[in-house]
């Protein structure tokens, strides 16, 4: 890290240099020599004269403007040892995202140009020169044939759609296919029967692949548990036993927490209140997990610590406090409550929920550059929303309502307690497809285009609020297909 002081004379020394050679660095030479001829201008105070005639004359503001500029576009100084691609971006795995991305830009380019036989430069006929000249202001009457061109990359690419293609149009998927309208015989019986055959090969690959088009209901508990290797051993059960048993004999604090967390979300929710005991008993255990505590090798966050009394800051006296490192929030019971429809043995209940945490839900409240952390998902919202629909984002911003600050809750609680409960198990399934939490970015996007012309009546923060207040009876995969692959951007 910088001192305050070395990042200063770096800021000023960058923009010194940057200036000198500029249109403005030679005028303000050409005005301070002007200056010399004026009367006022004294040899004995020459320096402090010819700032003050520079300032008087407007061109010290100029000079002020330039700082700024300069100021506002360039990042803060990297350290003098740092490489140059640091100021361009620090972090190496995004320059290397760029490359990639800029590789196949030139990619689909360079095909483009391979496909219908044309050069990425060439000079134009003489007659054609004079041609375009003579239409130079009124190009937009011309017609020519551009079907064959197609856009080098959209928008929307940057989401790498071809890693949702089978959430494609043309895919059966469950969540439409299996609705009432359409005969069982056109996708469910036969994606039911490749179900039965993924789990009696136990592939958990292949399962991944599998639910990337949904799990038929009967089969969801096994290909979860297979995808998330979960097999519920003796060794399991008898370490959920043990940690039933720490629960018994010891209080923490984060038991309240948990307690008033059920009560204040999953209690009154109508479809998981029944559950009210299942959630004790998975987030009790949950807390006193130390195996937990694994996670966050890969997590941006640090367990917190706590001090055996009268050893505060002696670090062999120090525990990770709660023991799993992970201190429970308003809605975090919500992340257990849907898995209760699948499973009913507390043991493998509460394995697929650990499993769940540390492969997922803990990116939903920590701060990180992972693509599928919150951070990342808020960008990846704004960023569909500006670009699909930039009316209805501006007008939420302009009356206050500004539209993250309705979403990022669903996200957080990746939309539990906010769909019904076969839409949000519909909806699990393609995370634990794509292995990856964007999809939720995507339907928090999907779901303000389905309601955007009432959105685009409000007048208020409430008033957008109320309006998104009733996601029930929304239908995810309908929603995702025409986001995803239906709308014209």
């Amino acid at each position: 890290m910088l001192d305050p002081d070395s990042g200063l004379s770096l800021t000023i020394a960058r923009i010194v240099q940057r200036l000198q050679g500029s249109s403005l660095h030679s005028q303000l030479e050409r005005q301070a020599r002007v200056s010399l001829h004026k009367p006022e201008i004294k040899l004995e105070s020459l320096k402090e004269d010819i700032k003050d005639f520079l300032k008087t004359s407007g061109w010290e503001k100029k000079l002020q403007n330039a700082v700024y500029s300069e100021l506002n576009v360039f990042p803060s100084p990297c350290h003098p040892a740092a490489p140059p691609e640091h100021m361009k971006e620090p972090l190496a795995y995004m320059r290397k995202a760029q490359g990639s991305w800029e590789k196949r830009i030139l990619k689909s380019l360079n095909s483009m140009c391979t496909e219908l036989s044309i050069p990425l430069a060439q000079k134009r006929p003489a007659s054609e020169q004079k041609e375009l000249l003579n239409k130079w202001n009124e190009m937009g009457t011309d017609e020519p044939d551009l079907s064959l061109f197609r856009p080098v990359y959209a928008p929307k690419d940057f989401l790498e759609k071809e890693d949702f293609s089978e959430l494609g149009l043309n895919t059966g998927q469950l969540g439409i296919d299996d609705s009432a309208q359409v005969p069982p015989e056109f996708f469910e019986n036969e994606h039911v029967r490749v179900g039965q055959k993924v789990l009696a090969e136990q592939d958990s690959a292949a399962a991944q692949q599998y639910v990337r088009q949904g799990c038929p209901t009967a089969l969801r508990a096994d290909l979860w548990a297979l995808i998330l290797n979960i097999s519920n051993q003796p060794e399991d059960i008898l370490y959920y036993e043990q940690l039933k048993s720490n629960v018994i004999q010891y209080d923490l604090l984060v038991d309240s927490l948990i307690y008033k967390d059920v009560k204040l979300t999953a209690s009154n929710d109508d479809y998981y209140f029944v559950f009210e005991d299942y959630l004790y008993q998975v987030l009790l255990c949950f807390s006193r997990d130390t195996s937990v505590l694994d996670h966050f090798t890969y997590s941006s966050a640090t367990p917190p610590k706590s001090y055996i009394r009268g050893k505060l800051g002696i670090e062999e006296y120090a525990v990770f406090y709660p023991p799993n490192g992970v201190i429970p929030f308003h809605g975090f019971s919500m992340y257990v409550a849907p898995l209760c429809f699948l499973y009913h043995e507390p043991s493998k209940l509460y394995q697929i929920f650990r499993e769940m945490y540390v492969r997922f839900f803990f990116r939903l409240h920590s701060i990180s550059s992972h693509p599928s952390g919150i951070v990342s998902l808020c960008l990846l919202f704004e960023t569909l929303l500006q670009t699909h629909l930039p009316q209805l984002f501006y007008h939420l911003r302009e009356i206050g309502a500004q539209p993250l600050r309705i979403s990022f809750k669903w996200m957080v609680r990746a939309f539990s307690g906010y769909l019904a409960t076969d839409q949000l198990l519909l909806l699990w399934d393609r995370i634990l497809g794509y292995n990856s939490l964007e999809v939720l970015a995507v339907l928090a996007a999907a779901v303000f285009a389905f309601r955007a012309v009432n959105l685009m009546e409000v007048t208020s923060l409430a008033a957008a609020e109320a309006v998104l207040a009733d996601l029930s009876t929304l239908k995810v995969m309908p929603l995702l297909q025409i986001f995803l692959f239906a709308t014209v951007t």
